[in-house]
């Protein structure tokens, strides 16, 4: 077995969920979970299939993030994970409706963060380890830092 990492590549302050599934059917299940959650989020998937003709498989409505979606997806590899790429909306959005999603077996990060997957690849093919979500935390937060945190959430319309 030999272990890598592959960085997620994709615009500094892009929004994405990288998850785990089962079935071919995820890319439409997921796609029908996003429009009827946040019906004007723009987002692209790649789900990885592990069998057959062992393609990524892709759907969204907009061309830019589909293509960031397959890209990504293709550089991982790994057997039936996949990828979501949005805009006009945050993972927190769509979070609980993808985990309700049958196939979906679990979600390894929704972040904007850096992020690094470490992936095992053997013989028989690659899978998700696990992932490297952002920096290295650097200590704990001030009052001055929590004033920071708590004023963001409201600008952005998460707390009143």
């Amino acid at each position: 077995m030999e272990l890598k990492t592959v960085v997620i590549e994709k615009p500094a302050d892009m929004n994405f969920i990288l998850g785990q599934s089962h079935f071919i059917k995820t890319v439409e299940d997921l796609h029908e979970a996003i429009v009827q959650t946040v019906p004007g989020m723009k987002f692209g998937i790649g789900f990885c299939e592990s069998s057959g003709p062992a393609l990524v498989r892709h759907s969204g409505n907009d061309p830019r993030l589909i293509e960031l979606a397959q890209k990504n997806a293709l550089a991982l590899s790994c057997g039936h994970c996949f990828i979501i790429f949005m805009d006009g909306g945050f993972p927190v959005n769509i979070l609980n409706t993808l985990k309700m999603v049958p196939e979906v077996c679990g979600i390894f990060c929704a972040t904007a963060n850096p992020v690094e997957v470490v992936v095992a690849e053997t013989e028989q093919g690659r899978g998700i380890m696990g992932v490297i979500d952002g920096v290295k935390t650097k200590g704990i937060e001030t009052a001055a830092d929590i004033k920071v945190r708590r004023d963001f959430l409201r600008k952005i319309g998460y707390k009143l």
